[in-house]
């Protein structure tokens, strides 16, 4: 086998553990992986906003939107008025949320994330260096995409 075919498999191997964990986290939580990070990160404070999550995920206010719009159609999260600027909404967990990311596996990411974290400097930057080429060489750099490992279910136009 030659580099290509080297880097072909490893590609695949990359998809095909995001769309594994996917369908675990489907039939355990009935969540997607975005859906499940959302969750998880409402749930680390006493309250955010849409605007706090879009950002934090790296994502349009407009898939935030409708993210939310499911999660709360889902009974998983709720929305209050702000009490300190009414012209914003804050974002509540559930206690149907809260059960949800308890019986979630381990996200994906986390791993890579320990992992990832635990190497220098100079390594971490040759991998951030190296997917961004891969990236950019699938013509995917422009995707709108949250920091979160999954297969199918992508953020494409603001729909997630």
């Amino acid at each position: 086998m030659d580099r290509t075919d080297h880097s072909l498999v490893a590609l695949r191997r990359i998809l095909r553990a995001t769309e594994l964990y996917g369908r675990d986290l489907a039939q355990e939580a009935g969540l997607t992986a975005v859906q499940l990070r959302v969750l998880q990160i409402i749930g680390e404070t006493d309250h955010s906003t849409p605007s706090e999550i879009a950002t934090r995920m790296g994502v349009s206010q407009a898939t935030i939107s409708v993210l939310l719009n499911k999660l709360e159609g889902y009974g998983l999260i709720a929305r209050q008025k702000s009490r300190a600027d009414r012209r914003q909404t804050d974002l509540q967990i559930t206690d149907k949320g809260r059960a949800k990311v308890e019986v979630a596996p381990d996200a994906l990411q986390q791993r890579y994330v320990a992992q990832f974290e635990a190497l220098p400097d100079w390594e971490q930057s040759m991998i951030v260096t190296v997917l961004e080429r891969v990236a950019g060489m699938l013509d995917a750099g422009k995707i709108d995409a949250a920091p979160v490992l999954t297969g199918g279910e992508l953020l494409r136009n603001g729909r997630g």
